[in-house]
């Protein structure tokens, strides 16, 4: 007997929905499927981070039936990315080694959208950096990095890229460059962490030799050995952010995430909160890794079907939860470190109403921040602000977060206590009294 139900593929946040017959072929429950963790590329534009992705998933596709190819075009389908040859948006493909199923997202890498980046960063539990041997470590990988260390992704796997047009004693000058970033930016196994020499361009062209696929299994080795399980909390009530959205005709909005805490099942009833909003909606149907599932849980990345729900009320940035179980808030105390500018950042100090845009997770608002007591905070030191958004966000007490002006990261920090509300407008954000 068939069954009719909808299915999506996610590529570059673009959700296609069709309706397609489907066997009812059992599948393996929940508890039997492979562990899955979310990892991706990160690094300089033109590295190979796309063309790594690519040979990944070719290489699996020829080993076992749980990987499908995904083509460095498929990966890089808007017409913009095509034109500049860039990945602008992140994009998300997964695989399975033998062990373990893995959501992989392809991280853009051009300095102009390096906020997409901070959204795929957000979801990973580690990272593959990719570094060019013709190349070697540029702005963008040390951003790249700078962000990972910011948002709490601590296992990095350098693949030196191009390895078969670059001499050995280059390669490892390489290396000792990348573990010489990733010891200043204090990332732990820095001196240990597998490094892996390849070529992305010889691997999907089939190359046997030392840098073409048999580079691939080492990295895939590493990744398994490497990348720690993290502990999932499936407890908690329902934390999803939203990732993206797409309205799918005649179904209506699929809201892509990766589940944060939690658990949810179909029927479910939900909360959308974020930037001043809060909507109610229910669980009509969940997909995860490309199947139809009754329940999801922490860890998974998956797209849900939400009844009554408009595509347009819905924000990157938002967040699905259980009703009644989290709040929004627009003010707090942090402890803030303010970047130096041998690090890149301001050669002045801040004091009050320093106006900049706020990164947390998947979103950004516009924020002023006030160092207390009416101090002064110097370029490389640390100390304790008020910040006020713009809008009310969902936040908690240890969250990371990052400062930036014109995609470049100022400051960086932690919430430390969460501060009543002030309700104001953008524009009210630089008065002289909050």
């Amino acid at each position: 007997m068939l069954w009719r139900s909808f299915y999506f593929c996610v590529r570059n946040k673009q959700l296609i929905g069709v309706v397609r017959s489907k066997s009812t072929t059992s599948k393996p429950k929940a508890s039997e499927r492979k562990v899955n963790l979310n990892v991706g590329t990160i690094g300089h534009v033109d590295h190979g981070k796309t063309s790594l992705t690519a040979a990944i998933t070719k290489y699996l596709s020829q080993k076992s039936t749980g990987t499908k190819y995904v083509s460095y075009d498929s990966i890089d389908n808007a017409e913009l990315e095509r034109i500049r040859g860039i990945t602008i948006n992140a994009s998300h493909v997964s695989y399975e080694t033998e062990t373990r199923h893995y959501s992989h997202t392809d991280c853009p890498g051009h300095a102009d959208f390096i906020k997409n980046m901070i959204c795929g960063t957000a979801q990973m539990d580690g990272a593959v950096l990719v570094v060019a041997a013709d190349d070697g470590c540029m702005p963008q990988t040390n951003e790249h990095l700078l962000v990972c260390k910011q948002l709490g992704v601590d296992r990095i796997i350098p693949f030196i890229n191009k390895a078969d047009i670059s001499d050995r004693d280059t390669i490892e000058l390489i290396e000792l460059e990348i573990r010489d970033l990733m010891e200043s930016l204090k990332f732990p196994n820095a001196d240990t962490c597998p490094v892996i020499y390849g070529s992305a361009k010889a691997a999907l062209e089939g190359d046997q030799g030392e840098f073409g696929e048999p580079s691939l299994q080492r990295l895939l080795d590493a990744m398994d050995a490497h990348f720690q399980l993290p502990l999932r909390d499936t407890t908690s009530p329902l934390l999803a952010p939203v990732d993206g959205v797409v309205s799918v005709k005649n179904r209506g909005t699929v809201i892509i995430t990766t589940i944060e805490k939690g658990t949810v099942k179909k029927n479910d009833k939900l909360e959308l909160l974020g930037f001043d909003a809060r909507e109610s909606t229910s669980v009509a149907d969940i997909q995860a890794f490309g199947e139809g599932t009754a329940t999801a849980q922490a860890g998974d990345h998956v797209g849900i079907l939400c009844r009554g729900l408009k595509a347009a009320l819905v924000k990157r940035g938002m967040t699905l939860v259980a009703p009644g179980a989290y709040k929004t808030h627009n003010r707090f105390s942090a402890q803030l470190y303010l970047l130096s500018k041998e690090e890149g950042g301001h050669k002045n100090p801040i004091s009050q109403k320093f106006i900049m845009r706020f990164f947390a997770k998947s979103w950004n608002v516009m924020s002023r921040v006030d160092v207390k007591d009416g101090a002064m905070l110097m370029p490389g030191d640390a100390g304790e602000v008020v910040i006020t958004l713009a809008k009310k966000m969902l936040l908690g007490e240890g969250q990371s977060f990052t400062i930036k002006e014109n995609n470049v990261t100022l400051a960086s920090g932690k919430i430390t206590g969460i501060l009543p509300d002030v309700f104001l407008s953008s524009s009210e954000l630089g008065k002289n009294r909050l």
